[in-house]
């Protein structure tokens, strides 16, 4: 799956509209200068020898570098870490949240609350996440003036030295990811409560906390934590926008600017790290999944 991301990352970003080097040069540059500029770059090759150094590069840690000159490994230090902050933040809150509502919209399904939370997340799914963004930023930092409407940091900070700039983008990021997961987690855990089981609990006089704890939550667990596995890192991938509403120094914003003027190992670096991340996602929730089911563990699933 890495060498099939890898060949459609390097391929499909040479594909994308636009010349990188007028974007470097104008189109004022004369035929000299751009041949010129394209050569150091390297772009006058044919695409498989310029993939096969890309990937050579990659076996060393080698990103490639930026038009700038600086390695793309430099420029993505410490922005990957921005980004993860941000999307460790909104998962940290997103999880219980989500558990909580989808828990109760399930306990309560077919009622009020049940269909305020449904309707409520299936507005979230659909609004997004820059929309969310800059509902928050004219509520609370242009009306309430409450937070900052811009994430302005020194250079070299860490964002947890300026906690009120993280409040804004965690709150979007959670507002987004926290919709589909209280949608799947209240539909795992309205399943089982329509089940014998439960049932059987309920005619027995059990109540709602001891018929969640020993049923419901051991039930959705499995469910739950694929969905924020895969939601933390679609998180840093999502963030790409809400980074750049807020100006926050994150990975989402660097693409989104190298895009702009054609930087296309930037591009192709960050696009490839979101993608192996999400693999590496996908596969620690299928070991979750196996871990928090007993029966798959001792191959009663057979």
């Amino acid at each position: 799956m890495l060498v099939a991301l890898s060949i459609l990352v390097f391929a499909g970003v040479d594909l994308l509209p636009g010349d990188p080097v007028t974007s470097r040069l104008g189109i004022s540059a004369t035929p000299e200068q751009a041949a010129a500029l394209r050569a150091r770059l390297g772009l006058d090759r044919p695409l498989p020898v310029r993939y096969a150094d890309w990937v050579s590069g990659l076996f060393g840690g080698n990103l490639g570098t930026s038009v700038s000159g600086r390695p793309v490994t430099e420029l993505l230090s410490d922005r990957v870490g921005n980004s993860a902050l941000l999307a460790g933040l909104a998962v940290l809150l997103l999880a219980p949240l989500s558990l909580g509502l989808g828990l109760w919209a399930a306990w309560r399904r077919g009622r009020a609350v049940d269909k305020t939370i449904s309707a409520g997340s299936l507005l979230l799914v659909s609004v997004p996440e820059f929309v969310v963004a800059g509902g928050l930023v004219l509520l609370f930092a242009v009306t309430l003036r409450w937070f900052p409407a811009v994430s302005l940091l020194p250079a070299g900070a860490s964002p947890l030295a300026y906690p009120e700039v993280l409040v804004l983008p965690v709150a979007s990021l959670v507002l987004a990811g926290s919709a589909y997961a209280v949608r799947v987690i209240r539909g795992a855990a309205a399943q089982t409560l329509s089940g014998p089981q439960a049932e059987f609990l309920r005619l027995n006089g059990v109540r709602w906390p001891v018929l969640a704890r020993r049923l419901v939550v051991p039930a959705v667990l499995p469910v739950a934590v694929q969905v924020w596995l895969v939601t933390g890192v679609a998180l840093v991938g999502g963030a790409v926008l809400v980074e750049k509403v807020f100006g926050y120094p994150g990975i989402g914003e660097l693409l989104v600017s190298s895009v702009q003027t054609g930087d296309l190992p930037v591009v192709q670096a960050v696009v490839l790290v979101l993608g192996a991340l999400m693999l590496l996602a996908l596969l620690l929730a299928d070991f979750a999944v196996v871990l928090l089911t007993p029966r798959l563990r001792t191959g009663g699933a057979r």
